[in-house]
């Protein structure tokens, strides 16, 4: 028998979850620090050496939080069986693993473009989890 409270129409259907505000917390906090790399980059270009050590603080601080946001997205697949957040929260987290790397071994040729594709992928991502609820997706039959 339906209720009122799960039918298509009705606001309870259309919330968004607990576990997807937390997912969309986790995504902006990553989104915060991530947007403060270029600025702490930038200033060190600009002849200020000291500013180079903010920017490997924040490289700690934005692997961490992508670390954080892997696991809630993987505890968004499994309660909302919702797979595209982890598989694009992969997909970012990889590459900035990847540019993590570079910039500690000074290949600016690869760390520099593939930070600038890092933080476009973040903001399509911040936008897609912002933009409409994260709802649980019905099981299909096995």
């Amino acid at each position: 028998m339906a209720t009122v409270a799960n039918s298509p129409g009705s606001h309870a259907a259309h919330r968004t979850t607990p576990t997807a505000w937390t997912l969309r917390a986790v995504v902006s906090a990553h989104m915060a620090a991530i947007v403060g790399q270029p600025v702490f980059a930038g200033v060190y270009l600009t002849g200020d050496y000291d500013s180079l050590h903010w920017h490997a603080v924040g490289a700690d601080v934005v692997t961490s939080i992508g670390c954080l946001q892997l696991i809630v997205a993987i505890v968004v697949w499994v309660r909302l069986r919702q797979v595209w957040p982890f598989l694009a929260t992969m997909a970012v987290v990889a590459a900035e693993t990847v540019q993590y790397f570079a910039g500690l071994d000074g290949a600016l040729w690869l760390h520099l473009p593939l930070g600038v594709m890092t933080v476009a992928a973040l903001v399509v991502l911040f936008i897609a989890v912002w933009r409409r609820p994260l709802r649980r997706r019905a099981a299909r039959d096995a």
